[in-house]
């Protein structure tokens, strides 16, 4: 089903908004210990989008992380005034940016089907969290350091880890 476009999100000041032109290439749930301590939660709602698919206005802050797994930059880029969390620009991946999927104003807008969606560092996953049947789910990154890709697991019935 094609979505409505332009899609928009902010932070919870709104000093910082942004657009995007085009649906995510795909939907990223990150269980990985950065992404919990980054959205003190259990994991990020992180959709996947080209980088010339999405307009930023307002002025952002950024705090530069190296990733324990390949050693790579991890920019988050947040806003200066309230410190919302809007996205990820991973120096691994040049080409896409990780939005903050609750930064949408309608944070439902995206599928979250087994057509586009990964759950990704399962192996780290905390305790209760559901992983539901028929996606992809990789006990660490969908794609390893070498840049092939990993063997996902797809579950026949909902499990709690």
């Amino acid at each position: 089903m094609k979505m409505k476009m332009p899609q928009s999100g902010g932070c919870l000041c709104g000093s910082v908004r942004y657009s995007v032109s085009a649906e995510p290439v795909r939907v990223t749930m990150c269980h990985c210990t950065f992404c919990q301590k980054t959205t003190g939660s259990a994991y990020l709602v992180e959709p996947i989008f080209r980088k010339q698919d999405v307009s930023f206005s307002g002025a952002m802050r950024t705090f530069v992380h190296r990733s324990d797994g390949s050693g790579k930059k991890v920019t988050l880029n947040f806003c200066g005034t309230c410190a919302t969390k809007i996205y990820l620009d991973l120096e691994r991946f040049p080409t896409i940016w990780g939005l903050f999927g609750g930064t949408f104003d309608d944070p439902n807008w995206f599928d979250r089907t087994s057509a586009n969606c990964v759950h990704i560092f399962t192996g780290v996953a905390q305790h209760g969290v559901v992983l539901p049947a028929g996606i992809a789910t990789f006990e660490g990154h969908a794609i390893r350091l070498d840049g092939t890709p990993a063997t996902p697991t797809f579950l026949a019935h909902h499990t709690a880890i």
